[in-house]
This record gives C-alpha cells, sequence and structure tokens, in this order.
C-alpha cells in the first residue's frame, strides 16, 4: 500500500527538511521504496542532500501538484513531500480543488501530515488550523524539534494538543544534533549515512563526529519507531 506524508509546519526555519531528510535515510536504510518531492525551490534540501530518490515540483501549479498523487499510482511506495514555508494555501487548494483526500482514499493510499514544532506562537497557531482543516481525514504527527527549542510548555498546553488527541494523532521528538556535525552535513550536500560513515574526501566528518551522527539517527530512529504502521 502506498503512502503520502506531507513534511509541514508552515513558518520558515522549525526544521522541516531536517525531518525529510531523516524519513528518505530511515526508509533507504530499511530497503523500502520511496519517492521524494521537493516542492521548496529556495532551499531544494530534498532534492541536494538525497537527488538519487528525489525531485522538483511546483505545488503552485497543478501538473506539479498532481505527480504527488502520480508518484503513489501503481506502486507499493512512501511519497515523500517536502513543503516549503507559507505553502499552506496553495496546498489546500490543490486538495480542495481535485477532491484529493477523497482520491487518496480511493486509491488505498493514506496521508499522513507531518506537524513540526519549534513550540512557538506561529507553530503551535498553524498546528491549531491544520488540525481545524483537515481533521481525521489525514492522519497526524507533530514533531518536537529539540534542535530549535528546549520549552514546549505553549505547545503542551495548547487547544491545538487537546485537538490532537482527539484525533488520535501522535507526537514524537526529533533530539538536537551537535551543531558542526550538522553544518559539515548540511554544507556538503551529504546524506545522513554518508555523514555518519564516510571518513575521507571533501566535507568528510572526524571520527566523533561521525558517531555523534549514528547516535542521533539511532535517537531518532527509536521516536519514529514509535509510530508503527504510519510510516
Amino acid at each position: 500500500m502506498s503512502q503520502i506524508h506531507f513534511i509541514g509546519g508552515e513558518k520558515g526555519g522549525v526544521g522541516k527538511s531536517v525531518v525529510a531528510r531523516l524519513l528518505a535515510q530511515y526508509w533507504i536504510d530499511r530497503g523500502l521504496p520511496f519517492a521524494g518531492i521537493d516542492s521548496d525551490a529556495s532551499h531544494g534540501a530534498l532534492v541536494r542532500h538525497y537527488g538519487d530518490f528525489s525531485q522538483f515540483v511546483d505545488l503552485r501549479s497543478n501538473d506539479g501538484a498532481d505527480q504527488i498523487l502520480d508518484r503513489a499510482l501503481g506502486a507499493d511506495r512512501r511519497v515523500l513531500v517536502d513543503l516549503p514555508a507559507q505553502s499552506a494555501q496553495a496546498l489546500d487548494a490543490w486538495v480542495t480543488g481535485a477532491n484529493v483526500l477523497s482520491l487518496a482514499r480511493e486509491l488505498g493510499a493514506p496521508i499522513t501530515f507531518w506537524h513540526v514544532s519549534d513550540g512557538g506562537f506561529a507553530s503551535v497557531q498553524q498546528l491549531d488550523k491544520a488540525l481545524d482543516r483537515y481533521t481525521n481525514e489525514v492522519a497526524h504527527v507533530v514533531v518536537r524539534n529539540h534542535a530549535r527549542s528546549r520549552d514546549f510548555s505553549q505547545l503542551e498546553s495548547s487547544p491545538a494538543m487537546d485537538k490532537l488527541r482527539a484525533l488520535q494523532g501522535s507526537v514524537i521528538d526529533l533530539p538536537e544534533l551537535d551543531a558542526a556535525s550538522m553544518y559539515k552535513i548540511d554544507s556538503g550536500g551529504l546524506s545522513y549515512w554518508a555523514g555518519a560513515h564516510i571518513a575521507e574526501g571533501d566535507g568528510a566528518l572526524k571520527p566523533l563526529e561521525r558517531e555523534r551522527v549514528k547516535l542521533w539517527l539511532g535517537r531518532a530512529y527509536a521516536q519514529l519507531n514509535t509510530l508503527g504502521s504510519l510510516i
């Protein structure tokens, strides 16, 4: 059965591309087929770091957005969509304009929305709006990104979290990776596997940095494993 995963958060800088790349590496490590869709033309992190598995689409055009569902047709694979900031309006126009949610159900392709959060007001507000808009028509996963914040009390006490629990949504924690290691991975356009294992060549991480990446992946994967069949 195909699955479609939208990695969002609406607000810029909350770590959407980090989560998208983490999921890509998770599926690669497990030999699970997936197709990456990068709709963030300003950054293109998914294509840059996982170019063998990903392609750009323009979410603002129907021809581009339609490729999301096309990738889920006729194949047992996951479709991973890295959304840009401020994309909710364009995504909603596509979803409602072609009755995408109903069609996905008919095709047996469940949809999951990943809400990457820094726990701040704008992030909590976005989550609240998304839950009101899509309710239980999709599955919801909130990702508390500890690289962006250490205080999620505003999120935890919000009406949005009450709505999430009522919808039986999931919450996971994304641990923080050492800043120097993440910087080298990002600047070198490396996959997380390359960051953890490649010891030679331009951009290679030092031995202890590689160990930190391995430990980070292990902790992050443990969180993903709690989601069971959702991924």
